[in-house]
């Protein structure tokens, strides 16, 4: 059982131990919402260039709502999980319409724009407005789970709403509602360590903590075990003609919707295939280069590449031609495609 006593040690504790962040200057509901759907699957270091760039560049929401698509996905380029910048916009659309161009200050409502669920409402709620409103992520599911000792399974949905309900009991309002908040998540982060040993004897839970007690850390938090990953043979081909290469944009669902890609076959071909590829492009075989092999594993999937460059006469269709300046400047690229692609354009 949580408790108000729970919520105290964490505010404290973070109102002297808490980082600082560029997020974390003002209450800006808008830059808060950038970084909270920046921060999520991504890390903190990782995110911190991208989050200067994005605000330089999309400075508030009504900007964000007109923003060119191909704009966007290239600010977003190599942090991944793109539906996050595709619900951005949407999300910022919508508030224009709806909330005359603001986020507001209803939890409810706020999970009513894209890409905002019970975590980025909650975090919003409380951080930007002061609301008892909680956000639960794995640090904050960790950081309960031990000080608990729930033994539940901390992926299921049932486990995360019973824990969103025991901290909405207990949660302050105004600022504290923010620090807690934060100070529960940064403790995970920090303290109640994913990997490895926590470091107890530095968190201000401790005395409160059943798992310390009953020393059940390595158990606690449980998780059930992930299926495998499906693994996806692919053959890339960086066409080249008149000087660019051939890109298409992939489809507006899906995994990478919205990106730019290079011509591919889910098959892992021999050399000795490769012709029967190529002969229909009007591929000059002595002008192929062989770019290397790449894993890239997305949450479900790995794809396993091999990737070749080859001057064509023709483009398959649906392919257009883009000079390697191009690409790198204006078009967003998946992470699967870059380092083919930065063997290109040191060759060029």
């Amino acid at each position: 059982m949580l408790t108000e006593e729970f919520a105290g040690r964490v505010v404290t504790w973070f109102r002297k131990n808490g980082r600082i962040l560029p997020w974390r200057v003002g209450r800006d509901p808008y830059r808060i919402w950038i970084s909270e759907i920046m921060l999520q699957q991504t890390r903190i270091e990782a995110v911190i260039p991208y989050y200067h760039r994005f605000l330089e560049e999309l400075p508030s929401l009504s900007e964000l709502a007109v923003c060119d698509s191909d704009r966007l996905m290239k600010l977003w380029e190599g942090l991944g999980y793109y539906s996050r910048a595709r619900n951005l916009k949407r999300a910022a659309e919508a508030a224009v319409e709806k909330f005359g161009g603001t986020l507001p200050r209803d939890a409810a409502l706020l999970r009513s724009l894209p890409g905002i669920g019970e975590y980025t409402a909650g975090a919003i709620s409380s951080i930007a407005f002061g609301l008892p409103e909680p956000a639960v992520d794995g640090n904050v599911l960790r950081v309960v789970a031990r000080v608990t000792a729930d033994p539940r399974d901390v992926l299921l949905a049932s486990t995360k709403k019973d824990v969103t309900e025991a901290l909405r009991l207990i949660y302050p309002t105004g600022q504290a509602a923010g620090d807690l908040t934060e100070g529960i998540m940064e403790l995970g982060e920090r303290v109640c360590l994913p990997n490895g040993t926590p470091l107890c004897e530095s968190c201000p839970l401790k005395e409160l903590c059943l798992s310390r007690k009953e020393n059940l850390w390595e158990a606690i938090p449980y998780r059930a075990p992930k299926a495998q990953r499906r693994i996806v043979p692919m053959t890339v081909f960086l066409l080249e003609k008149d000087g660019g290469f051939a890109l298409r944009r992939r489809g507006e669902t899906g995994l990478l919707a919205g990106l730019w890609e290079f011509y591919s076959v889910e098959r892992a071909l021999t050399k000795r295939e490769l012709p029967e590829y190529l002969a229909p492009l009007g591929a000059d075989m002595a002008s192929l280069t062989d770019l290397g092999k790449k894993k890239h594993v997305f949450t479900h999937v790995e794809w396993h590449m091999h990737a070749y460059r080859v001057r064509v006469s023709s483009l398959p269709q649906g392919f257009s031609l883009h000079g390697a300046e191009e690409i790198g400047d204006s078009l967003a690229l998946p992470t699967a495609f870059k380092p083919f692609y930065e063997k290109i354009k040191k060759a060029v």
